[in-house]
């Protein structure tokens, strides 16, 4: 790929990627610092995405002819809603770094899940990714097995499991529209949220109306277009390794702001957990480059 696309056009989509990654990485801060119901932070947030993406549909058409197994189309939305409340829950039970580095086990259960689902068999890297993965799940829990901490990280766990499957699900519409896809899964939080906006009514100020309107047309809307675009014109491993500022950032905007810390076993168990992702996936995409030379 470097030796087709023009310099300054990877230039441009590694920009793009760094870009999206900042913007994941405040998602934590901001739901800390939203004193709502989790459900109600999920679904608002979602309902603002999904206005954004309409909007972009309205001026950009996506292209015809791309036909969406149902299957697939459903299961890839009903996973990212799950995934998007379970994330959002988990925060406001235990640690940002937490949330974001047990999400990050994601590409392994993604791995697993498609040799299930997709009929892709997963390789050696894999499974000692996997083994890495666990070990460094076992630190998550060795600070106790008591409080909500304990519940947010389980959530935290489910959450990297469900995105691993709707990664899974989104590569079986690679021939159809994604994007529709991704309108639904924020419809279906809306509306998952709605019983508890009434049971748990938020509070409408600028201090809550302002960061959910970041969250929903910044963090999330336009962070999905910078990666769509930033991903055509870079290498997947420089995809992955420039959207690693997330977890590396995620943690420490929340700790500057709040002065909430993870604990030691927390960060080295999410050091392994990273380093065993990041390690598999280049010998993954390094097998699939030379197989394709």
């Amino acid at each position: 790929m470097n030796a087709i696309v023009p310099k300054r056009h990877q230039t441009a989509g590694q920009l793009a990627v760094l870009a999206a990654a900042f913007f994941w990485s405040t998602s934590g801060l901001f739901i800390k610092l939203l004193d709502w119901h989790p459900i109600v932070i999920s679904g608002s947030r979602s309902f603002v995405a999904a206005i954004f993406l309409i909007i972009v549909r309205l001026i950009s058409p996506p292209p015809k002819g791309g036909k969406n197994p149902p299957f697939a189309f459903w299961a890839c939305a009903v996973s990212l809603a799950l995934t998007v409340i379970t994330f959002v829950t988990a925060n406001k039970m235990t640690t940002a770094a937490n949330v974001i580095l047990l999400q990050y086990s994601a590409p392994v259960w993604a791995a697993l899940l498609g040799w299930r689902l997709a009929k892709e068999k997963p390789g050696w890297e894999h499974w000692g990714a996997l083994a890495f993965v666990m070990c460094g799940l076992l630190l998550f829990f060795r600070d106790g097995l008591e409080g909500g901490a304990l519940k947010g990280n389980f959530l935290a766990i489910i959450s990297g499991v469900l995105l691993g499957a709707h990664t899974v699900f989104l590569r079986m519409l690679k021939d159809g529209n994604p994007r529709d896809a991704m309108l639904t899964s924020h419809l279906i939080t809306a509306a998952i949220s709605i019983p508890f906006i009434f049971l748990y009514p938020p509070a409408l100020k600028v201090t809550t109306v302002l960061p959910l309107l970041y969250m929903g047309t910044i963090q999330m809307g336009l962070a999905s277009l910078l990666i769509s675009y930033g991903i055509k014109r870079i290498t997947a491993i420089q995809a992955m390794l420039t959207s690693m500022l997330d977890p590396m950032l995620s943690p420490v905007w929340v700790m500057l702001v709040t002065g909430e810390k993870p604990s030691f076993w927390a960060v080295i168990g999410g050091a392994i957990i990273i380093t065993a992702i990041v390690t598999s996936s280049i010998i993954g995409m390094l097998r699939t480059e030379a197989r394709k030379a």
